[in-house]
């Protein structure tokens, strides 16, 4: 792919605040997804404040050669759920997230180090392209379903989808037309002009719902911007919110309870940091495995993750809205990633911003998310477009990888969850494995 920016252009300071602003909202919505999720008291500001501190570290670790956001994670939704579940209090809750985090850190930290004296070689061959291209493709397709579902979806009870749905398709409209058929600022900035031209029209659709009195036209919920105290607040960290109460509370029972929930998601999310970062390298033409290297991406993945958690609470993931993002606008510049760290962080403490951020209606992001996950998919399809699907045992392995993946296969012991892309992924290699010796 022929890049406007590469990784290390720099950009004019209003370019890259549009670019880092861009990263934001592409990001946005997952990354506060996962505290609301969780509940216990963990809030949207604190997960921004925790995903800007966590992609700085990755950023430094990875010398700025690796134009993607860390964010949270959806597959440690189960191991936090269980650092609550086995704590006695709400208190050592929070800092069994902290030491979660620490021990799936811990994981990245170990396999970097293996990587680092034996290279990278033997994962070429564990995962050829046959099963990195459907298992990047599954990602996209994976995410498919909330798309389309936040597509439809008000954020007001009683709003009509079929509202929710017109917001939803401008926004798709408007970012696909600035992307294709743009100048050079709208094809860099396609998803800012989209979200924007569907908040306005949901805006407009609101306006006339008010003044009509037809609820169903009504699709945009204002009450975070109405509920805001204050123009300058610190979020609620995690390791404040714990407090020494919750530190003293931690038992050996609940400590083994929480490497059982952790560490094994680690393995599982270490699959899809490289399957991310194959993808990645595809669009941004280096191969980030050697360089920066897969040690360096590791350590920035894995201690980025612990820094985030005690600030936010929820371990960050490379993901896939950024790496969509850097496909679509074809701007790899880090310094856009830097920005939109520094964005989260300063964001995070201003009030009015984040509740304008969460007013953003699901129908609009969804619009977003369409384009999105459909370049992550497409990227996977590329990737093993050169593989020989005449051989058996590549139809059977690139088979058994979209068929699981799409059925959506989830795997669970008891709090521990191998959510699909693990699945898929897993199956994938053991099946390679297995017909390694098929004959030529």
């Amino acid at each position: 792919m022929e890049l406007i920016y590469g990784i290390k252009d720099k950009p004019s300071f209003g370019k890259v605040l549009l670019f880092a602003i861009q990263q934001l909202l592409a990001i946005m919505a997952a990354t506060i997804a996962v505290p609301a999720i969780i509940g216990h008291g963990l809030t949207a500001s604190a997960a921004l404040f925790g995903a800007g501190v966590g992609t700085v570290v990755y950023l430094l670790f990875t010398k700025s050669a690796s134009p993607v956001f860390l964010g949270s994670s959806f597959a440690f939704i189960g191991s936090m759920l269980s650092a609550f579940a086995g704590a006695a209090s709400v208190q050592i809750g929070y800092w069994g997230l902290i030491i979660g985090a620490l021990m799936a850190g811990l994981v990245y930290v170990i396999i970097a180090i293996i990587v680092k004296f034996c290279g990278v070689s033997w994962i070429d061959k564990l995962m050829p392209p046959v099963i990195i291209g459907p298992t990047v493709a599954i990602i996209g397709l994976s995410l498919a379903p909330n798309a389309v579902s936040d597509l439809m979806k008000s954020t007001v009870e009683g709003g009509s989808p079929y509202v929710a749905l017109i917001c939803g398709l401008v926004t798709l409209f408007v970012t696909m037309l600035c992307s294709t058929y743009g100048k050079t600022l709208g094809r860099l900035i396609p998803f800012i002009l989209g979200i924007l031209a569907g908040y306005i029209l949901a805006s407009i659709f609101a306006l006339i719902g008010t003044l009509r009195e037809i609820p169903s036209l009504i699709v945009i919920n204002y009450s975070a911007i109405e509920n805001i105290k204050g123009f300058f607040a610190l979020p609620k960290f995690t390791f404040l919110m714990g407090g020494s109460a919750g530190l003293k509370g931690i038992t050996g029972t609940y400590l083994l309870t929480i490497f059982a929930a952790y560490v094994p998601v680690a393995f599982v999310v270490f699959a899809e940091h490289l399957a991310d970062h194959k993808n990645l390298s595809t669009i941004v033409g280096v191969n980030l495995l050697e360089e920066p290297g897969l040690t360096r991406t590791l350590l920035g993945d894995g201690i980025g993750t612990m820094v985030s958690t005690v600030f936010g609470g929820c371990p960050n993931t490379t993901y896939g809205e950024s790496i969509g993002c850097v496909a679509i606008t074809r701007n790899a510049s880090t310094i856009s990633i830097w920005g939109c760290a520094a964005l989260c962080i300063l964001f995070s403490m201003i009030s009015p911003l984040v509740a304008f951020l969460e007013t953003i209606p699901n129908c609009v992001m969804g619009g977003v998310c369409i384009a999105l996950y459909g370049f992550i998919a497409v990227s996977g399809f590329k990737m093993f477009q050169t593989v020989d699907l005449n051989k058996n045992k590549n139809l059977f392995v690139a088979s058994i990888i979209f068929i699981t993946g799409v059925g959506g296969m989830v795997v669970s012991f008891g709090q521990i969850q191998i959510r699909t892309v693990a699945c898929a992924l897993i199956l994938g290699i053991v099946t390679n494995i297995i017909l390694s010796k098929e004959s030529n």
